[in-house]
């Protein structure tokens, strides 16, 4: 997701960021209330903006967004507020270099010492070596000529949350209210649980660059423990969900539209619905079994992300919280209770009014499901 994030390969962003600056095909695209160049460039196409550039699809760097070379050239992370007490975003919050940065660079200086000047990156008569471009020096493999990519180590950068806190911290709209804010509640956590752990684990001795997120169900399936009991009680039924959150954020978290709904759900024996929790999406009629977190105007009422002036109820799980969800069923011809946990990229507004949107990005998707036989069989 992290290489499709521009508003060029990204539906999503893309339908926003029309909205709020414009043609991202197009030169000298400004944000529509300031007129001001698009900040949503420096986390979402980083390499356009350090070319202050608007049109992404002129070079393949720009419309891939966040690809290797945006990671891999932060040099140090400045944090989100600058000298004169206002935030700096994305890119504008990081020192940039022109060397490579990774998690160790080469090493090799005493090899060199030894051997003198190695192309190959090590034993110069190992036939399995190919020449690296990383030692500093252009190489030629299959007759084509690679530039020269120096690289250097710089651990405290890449394999910290110092990689990711630029763009996933916290961002806010211009009425100063915050939209994503991953960082203040990694910090309200309290924990030592490092970023990179989760989202890019180790595989056959390297770290995963899928960078499983919202987009990842495998990912979202971990993220949350999920169980259900039901027990009789005087003819009704009485289930209790358990909800729990595995991560140092909230869940969801990123962009405010992510949501999460649960849907409880009571058959006959012929597999019959007789009794669900909402008829229909449950923000209003069982406020409980939506997780979410509200933007509202300044009425109070719902407001989209760039139109908000104040925060409305979060009731997304916090950082490792547990929450339990009870409910009374009639307990009189059901023979199972099945609870299920969906996952949403948009608020179900958004759905109705985003048509044009891939079925992929705006359907449900099961994350975690519990189900129960009452029977007694």
């Amino acid at each position: 997701m992290h290489a499709s994030s521009s508003a060029i390969k990204d539906p999503i962003h893309a339908t926003f960021y029309k909205n709020v600056a414009g043609d991202p095909t197009q030169e000298g695209v400004v944000l529509k209330a300031s007129g001001k160049y698009p900040v949503c460039l420096q986390c979402h196409a980083p390499n356009a903006a350090r070319d202050k550039t608007t049109k992404l699809d002129a070079m393949p760097a720009y419309s891939e967004g966040v690809n290797c070379i945006a990671c891999h050239t932060l040099k140090k992370f400045n944090g989100l507020t600058g000298a004169d007490g206002k935030m700096q975003l994305g890119l504008k919050s990081y020192e940039i270099s022109d060397k490579i940065q990774a998690p160790t660079g080469m090493n090799r200086g005493l090899s060199k010492l030894s051997q003198g000047s190695d192309m190959f990156g090590g034993s110069a008569t190992d036939d399995e070596q190919k020449p690296n471009p990383h030692l500093g020096e252009a190489v030629t493999v299959d007759g084509v000529e690679i530039p020269s990519l120096p690289m250097e180590g710089n651990p405290k950068q890449l394999k910290t949350n110092d990689a990711c806190m630029g763009c996933h911290d916290k961002r806010n709209n211009p009425h100063g209210v915050a939209l994503c804010q991953t960082g203040d509640e990694y910090s309200l956590s309290k924990t030592n649980v490092n970023c990179l752990s989760c989202h890019m684990p180790i595989n056959n001795g390297v770290a995963d660059h899928s960078m499983g997120g919202g987009h990842d169900q495998s990912m979202l399936k971990r993220s949350i423990v999920f169980d259900m009991e039901v027990t009789p009680n005087a003819g009704k039924l009485t289930a209790n969900l358990l909800l729990k959150n595995q991560q140092p954020h909230s869940l969801p978290t990123g962009a405010p539209f992510r949501n999460i709904v649960v849907k409880v759900t009571a058959y006959n024996a012929a597999g019959e619905t007789i009794w669900s929790n909402a008829a229909d999406h449950p923000a209003k009629s069982d406020p409980q079994a939506y997780l979410a977190y509200g933007l509202t105007d300044s009425e109070g009422k719902p407001a989209s992300p760039p139109e908000a002036t104040a925060l409305g109820e979060d009731t997304r799980l916090k950082p490792f919280e547990e929450r339990t969800l009870s409910y009374e069923i009639p307990g009189e011809g059901v023979a199972l209770v099945r609870g299920e946990v969906f996952y949403n990229l948009l608020w179900d507004g958004l759905v109705k009014k985003f048509k044009h949107l891939p079925a992929d990005l705006t359907a449900p998707v099961l994350i975690a499901e519990s189900e129960k036989d009452v029977t007694g069989s």
